[in-house]
């Protein structure tokens, strides 16, 4: 629950079997009035944030919850007033969905968003929308085992992955960006998008849909690096990470050790306690990482974050 000085919004971001979300538009005489929204509205003080949701979500568009799950929580200080945002997804519902208070209702795709306004806040609640529930990094690849490792790559994304994590630390130049290219085209025939663990040059060169920087490359710079149409993402282990992603509006992270792992056993893990605290304090997408695996996806998204990260447990 918020503090009493901050407003704390149920909202929620619903989908149909067409793949499409609703958004709803504000009244012209209401805060930030005449932009598009995620539909909800205050939590009473008697309700739990589901009840609080399911009630919002009834009176304004006359629908009926039937599943949901957390997706992302954003504090926001606008001058006027702080709101907490606490967003849910909702896949199944019942009813048809209309403006019950007389507000104009649309149903988008994903990649229709960019062209409709929004309050400032709804920003990172459209990265997360976009995002899956984990992100698969790929193992190292073995030069004299390539057509096993496509292999590999291709049975994850027909088995749904749909973020892949390029990385390679191995390979030779000319094999770093001969892979990349094929990893990208294998994500593109799904769907998916690559994500390259290298530099922005490299990653350009591939096409790769974004790049991710390590938790030093994200110090080397001071504002983000690449276009809005590029993911720009980063590998965080404390709180100041964090705090510079945003700073150069990363689109998301992943954010390590939640748990003990043979490939870093030096590292303290934060569990998930310290994972939630640490995630409310950012506006940006959050995925845990280290010795995660599927049956944390539901963990992960209780503790505020977009999912997990994985090679072994997402890796076939």
């Amino acid at each position: 629950m918020a503090s009493p000085s901050v407003l704390h919004v149920v909202a929620a971001v619903i989908s149909n079997q067409q793949g499409e979300v609703l958004i709803a538009k504000r009244p012209d005489d209401k805060h930030q009035g005449g932009l598009w929204e995620f539909p909800g509205g205050k939590l009473e003080a008697d309700e739990t944030r589901q009840q609080g949701l399911a009630r919002e979500l009834n009176e304004e568009l006359g629908i009926t919850v039937k599943s949901s799950q957390p997706l992302i929580q954003i504090r926001y200080d606008y001058p006027e007033k702080s709101v907490l945002l606490d967003v849910w997804r909702v896949t199944q519902f019942s009813g048809e969905a209309h403006g019950r208070e007389g507000q104009p209702i649309k149903w988008l795709l994903p990649d229709e968003f960019d062209e409709y306004d929004f309050p400032v806040a709804n920003k990172p609640i459209i990265s997360a929308m976009r995002l899956p529930d984990r992100y698969m990094v790929t193992p190292e690849p073995d030069p004299q085992k390539l057509d096993e490792y496509f292999s590999k790559l291709l049975q994850a994304l027909e088995s749904g992955v749909r973020l892949v994590q390029y990385r390679a630390k191995k390979l030779s130049s000319e094999q770093l960006l001969s892979v990349g290219k094929k990893v990208v085209e294998l994500c593109e025939l799904h769907q998916a998008q690559c994500i390259a663990n290298m530099s922005i040059e490299d990653a350009t060169h591939i096409s790769a849909h974004g790049v991710h920087l390590t938790s030093q490359r994200l110090f080397d710079i001071d504002k983000r690096p690449v276009d809005k149409n590029i993911l720009l993402v980063a590998s965080c282990h404390t709180r100041e990470d964090l705090e510079q992603a945003q700073k150069i509006a990363a689109d998301f992270v992943v954010l390590s050790p939640v748990k003990a792992t043979a490939s870093h056993p030096e590292a303290t893990p934060l569990g998930w306690d310290k994972f939630s605290s640490m995630v409310s304090e950012v506006a940006i997408p959050v995925y845990g990482l280290g010795g995660m695996q599927v049956d944390d996806i539901d963990d992960a998204l209780n503790a505020g974050g977009q999912g997990i990260a994985a090679i072994r447990s997402l890796w076939p």
